[in-house]
């Protein structure tokens, strides 16, 4: 599929809807939620990612540090776009989600929003996972987004190579080195989905962004993304005519507080902390229905319901299979990437196409003052003052505006969210009594009422930027959620 940037007009398309596996292409969604992350201050370019035993224990293309050890956020960034990092991608996505299951949530959730209809996660990387699913469509339509929403972090993707450990990385984007204007964005490959490429060209006024999935070889799909962009660069608008990419819901998945859960009780479980805001729940796909061909739907919805997660069939069990590498691993084989029974033959070692994929070649393709219910004694006891909704309370209903019974400012930390005061302030009581280094924090809850219901935000204020930072690393190292904001 090509695309017109600055029209929004498409100018080829081919089997755009079909359902396929994105691999690496995958980490631009990665980067996209670690923008966010630089872009709202939540981290910057120095910030350290520490890198568990679950990220070290990655597939190759890799990096290969050791669980414990630490990158900084430019360098992760960089280590994802040149070498196709899976083990940063996955500590990226435990940096931001908790966890990289929750990350993938929260991916998903975004790509929603920004109208990836077809689109779901299921992990940080690109790893093989018959779940992790997308379209050429959406693609394109991420490829745009990420452009015009973070400019200044997208020149990161033209990076051909960069220094580190004492080893020069190149970029597996071989295409940059010969095509005329292309400045990214990312390459994918597995046995499952072929090679994949997404591109943006830009040449003088001139803008477009193409994708081509499930090519036979490295060569072959970089041959013929250059023949696309030959072909459709001039017919590109010189003018800026498209409204601006937005997105659909105001979630800020990226900003999930997560919350340790109680423990059950013999009979009756405790209430359990909830996450705010609730994650995206996971629904039973239905089971596929045999039909004799795949035909996408005529268009795709600019909204993205919540709809049920499409879960391809898998006859054969899944080999993690390395991304954006050739090492030799037993192939998957009869992956009905639509839902259907519909089997895909999986690629040989010297890489085939998928079953379907037809090519193109050149000119002939195609958020009121309230008192807090008397908490329990607790080592530390919490003040509590009513809050305006911020942009990570999703769906909350603004409150109406009243002075906050304590004024704070600065940087706090918030470690979760309940539907009791008495939990948040038991929440508290735990953090502070393991945490040497919330000793000068002064704790205290926040309520904020979403619809009908109320909830109470456990935080702590009195910190610095950098002792807040420290905190929350202490934390989650405890087991305890934590992200930092301002008043």
């Amino acid at each position: 599929m090509v695309v017109d940037a600055n029209s929004g007009k498409v100018l080829h398309a081919v089997n755009e809807n079909e359902l396929r596996h994105p691999a690496s292409i995958t980490k631009v969604m990665t980067l996209f939620l670690l923008f966010e992350q630089l872009e709202r201050g939540k981290m910057s370019l120095d910030t350290e990612i520490p890198v568990s035993a679950h990220a070290a224990s990655m597939a190759p293309s890799k990096l290969g540090l050791r669980p414990g050890s630490t990158i900084s956020v430019e360098n992760a960034i960089k280590a994802i776009v040149t070498r196709s990092a899976n083990d940063i991608a996955v500590a990226v996505g435990e940096a931001i989600g908790g966890s990289e299951d929750h990350f993938a949530e929260i991916m998903t959730s975004k790509a929603h929003a920004l109208g990836m209809a077809r689109t779901t996660y299921a992990n940080a990387s690109g790893l093989p996972d018959p779940d992790q699913i997308t379209t050429a469509h959406d693609l394109v339509l991420l490829g745009r987004a990420i452009q015009e929403r973070f400019p200044r972090y997208y020149a990161y993707f033209s990076t051909h190579q960069f220094h580190f450990a004492g080893q020069t990385i190149r970029s597996h984007n071989h295409l940059m080195d010969r095509l005329e204007g292309m400045d990214g964005i990312k390459t994918g490959y597995t046995r499952a989905s072929g090679f994949n490429l997404l591109s943006s060209v830009r040449r003088g006024n001139r803008r477009i962004v193409a994708v081509v999935m499930g090519g036979r070889s490295a060569g072959a799909r970089d041959n013929v993304m250059a023949d696309l962009i030959e072909e459709h660069i001039g017919s590109a608008s010189t003018v800026r005519t498209a409204s601006a990419l937005g997105e659909t819901a105001s979630a800020d998945r990226a900003e999930v507080a997560r919350t340790e859960p109680a423990k059950p009780e013999p009979v009756r479980a405790a209430p359990v902390e909830r996450q705010e805001p609730l994650p995206v729940a996971k629904i039973e796909a239905p089971k596929p229905t045999p039909v004799a061909a795949y035909a996408p739907p005529a268009a795709i919805p600019t909204a993205a319901p919540v709809v049920e997660k499409p879960r391809p069939a898998v006859v054969a069990s899944a080999t993690r299979a390395s991304d954006d590498h050739t090492a030799s691993i037993p192939d998957r084989k009869n992956i009905a990437l639509d839902g259907s029974t519909r089997a895909v033959a999986a690629s040989a070692s010297t890489g085939t196409a998928p079953t379907g994929m037809r090519w193109v070649h050149g000119p002939n393709g195609a958020p009121t003052r309230a008192e807090a219910a008397a908490p329990k004694p607790a080592p530390a006891r919490a003040e509590t003052k009513v809050a305006k909704v911020e942009p990570h309370d999703l769906h909350a209903a603004r409150p109406e505006p009243a002075r906050p019974a304590v004024a704070r400012t600065g940087v706090m930390i918030q470690i979760g969210a309940t539907d009791e005061a008495d939990k948040a302030n038991e929440l508290l009581s735990r953090a502070k009594t393991k945490n040497s280094a919330l000793a000068g924090a002064t704790p205290f809850t926040e309520k904020v009422q979403k619809g009908s219901e109320t909830l109470w935000r456990a935080r702590f204020a009195g910190l610095s930027e950098t002792q807040a930072d420290n905190a929350c690393k202490s934390l989650k190292r405890s087991g305890f959620s934590c992200f930092t904001t301002r008043n």
